[in-house]
């Protein structure tokens, strides 16, 4: 027995100094057990990480001997309750070894499957524990019969030396993190928040939240704190957007931040973004950003980040504004209003268009100043959109031209009420440098029942004929299409 130990030994210091060739604690971990593996002459050696949250374990380092096939891929997150009984035994200090799989098919059949499934006939498996934050076992697929019992002691002495790779490991991993978020926490300055986020197990970190996110997240911490927690980003995502989401882009930016569709639509893009209004900070553009792939090709880690664009939106809508509306009056201009009727038309929305036009304007600008010209358009514009309701799409045509499209309204009957009603509030508009003379204007008309094919030019066409007939009478005379 003491040779075999001092065989061991020599074994694991050689082992050792190979695996120390390498960087990085990944590389010296793989580089061991390939070592061993070697050494030992079995089919498989492997280790295995447990999660006592998911209580899952997931094996994380193998080596496979020549011709046979790896299983790391096909074995994570493995429901500790499948080898309870092993547990059991690490729990007594012992370690398991099974000369043969069939004499545990009838008392562990759960056990028995997965080693079958795997071409297993003996094993010999060792935990290794560092408090608790290390927990796992490792093992030997099929190794040679003649010392299980010395190879037990060999993998038991084994375990002093995976913790401190881990350990190692785990360092590294935690000094890399930081340097990482550390990085991200410069570019998180023009956000109001930043999370960092495993897309496979929905856990997250948050890289920075504004202090007025940080309390509302305070507040829904009271009330359930899974939504603190750092572990399941859906459901953190949930409430904060419950809580910060106006109602009407809720349903939108739940489907946004949900990561299970999200590596499907983020494919080929380096990031994806989308605007919603939040009560706390008004308009924001949040995004996903690819940081990185597994081994397999999918995505593992992702950014998502919100920032204000409230300022941003507010000149946007200004110049939208600008583009859209005629800038002496605050009409749609020609070209948007027309847009607005076609899109009408082309949905089939049946109603009244009408064209209106200020009698004798020449010869208000030729006696009275363009001033008082532009204050009579300025006052007629007013006077229309007042007349109407909210979505009836007031335009100006250009002079003293204007045209209103009023939706649903199709009967003769509707239509004069209507002209009454604007004439009178015609009639109340004053300009004080006209002194006792009226604005007078005619108007045509023409009514669309829904039904048939149209478009703007071609009612534009029939309440131009009408307008022409209108201004062969005395003012404040309005045509109806088709009644002349």
């Amino acid at each position: 027995m003491v040779k075999t130990l001092i065989k061991y030994e020599l074994v694991i210091n050689r082992a050792l100094r190979s695996a120390l060739m390498y960087d990085t604690a990944e590389q010296q971990i793989n580089e061991f057990i390939s070592f061993l593996g070697r050494q030992i002459g079995s089919d498989r050696i492997y280790i295995f990480e447990d999660n006592e949250k998911t209580r899952t374990t997931s094996n994380t380092y193998e080596w496979c001997a020549d011709g046979v096939s790896t299983e790391m891929g096909n074995l994570k997150a493995i429901p500790m309750q499948t080898i309870r009984w092993w547990y059991d035994r690490f729990d007594e200090g012992k370690s398991v070894i099974l000369h043969d799989a069939e004499t545990i098919r009838q008392e562990h059949p759960h056990t028995y499957a997965l080693l079958k499934a795997q071409n297993v006939h003996s094993l010999v498996v060792c935990p290794f524990r560092y408090n608790s934050e290390i927990r796992g076992f490792f093992g030997v697929d099929n190794p040679p019969e003649s010392d299980f019992l010395g190879l037990t002691t060999f993998l038991d002495m084994i375990a002093t030396v995976i913790i401190s790779f881990y350990k190692i490991r785990n360092t590294q991993i935690r000094s890399a993190r930081a340097a990482r978020f550390s990085g991200y926490s410069a570019l998180a300055k023009i956000y109001i928040s930043m999370h960092y986020i495993n897309v496979q197990t929905h856990s997250f970190h948050i890289i920075k939240a504004s202090d007025s996110v940080q309390r509302m997240v305070g507040k829904i911490a009271s009330l359930d704190s899974r939504y603190t927690a750092e572990e399941d980003f859906c459901a953190h995502a949930d409430a904060v957007l419950h809580a910060f989401c106006r109602e009407d882009h809720l349903e939108d930016q739940l489907k946004f931040v949900d990561l299970r569709t999200l590596e499907q639509r983020l494919q080929g893009q380096d990031s994806i973004v989308n605007v919603f209004y939040s009560k706390l900070s008004g308009w924001c553009r949040d995004r996903f950003i690819a940081v990185d792939y597994d081994a397999h090709g999918h995505l593992h880690h992702v950014l998502y980040c919100v920032e204000c664009i409230e300022q941003q939106k507010e000149r946007e809508d200004r110049l939208l504004n600008m583009a859209r509306k005629d800038q002496m009056t605050g009409l749609y201009n020609r070209g948007s209003g027309e847009k607005l009727i076609e899109t009408a038309l082309q949905n089939k929305v049946s109603g009244l268009l009408c064209l209106i036009d200020c009698d004798k304007f020449k010869s208000i600008n030729d006696t009275f100043g363009h001033a008082v010209g532009d204050a009579v358009i300025v006052a007629i514009a007013a006077t229309l959109q007042n007349s109407c309701r909210s979505d009836d799409i007031v335009m100006r045509l250009g002079g003293d031209e204007f045209a209103i499209f009023v939706p649903t309204v199709t009967e003769k009957a509707s239509a004069e009420s209507f002209f009454a009603r604007l004439f009178d509030n015609i009639k109340s508009i004053q300009i004080p440098e006209l002194g006792p003379r009226p604005i007078i204007v005619s108007l045509g008309a023409c009514l669309y029942d829904g039904k048939e094919t149209a478009n703007f030019d071609m009612l534009y066409r029939r309440a131009d004929h009408a307008m022409y007939q209108s201004k062969k009478q005395p003012g404040l005379t309005a045509t109806i299409y088709g009644e002349i």
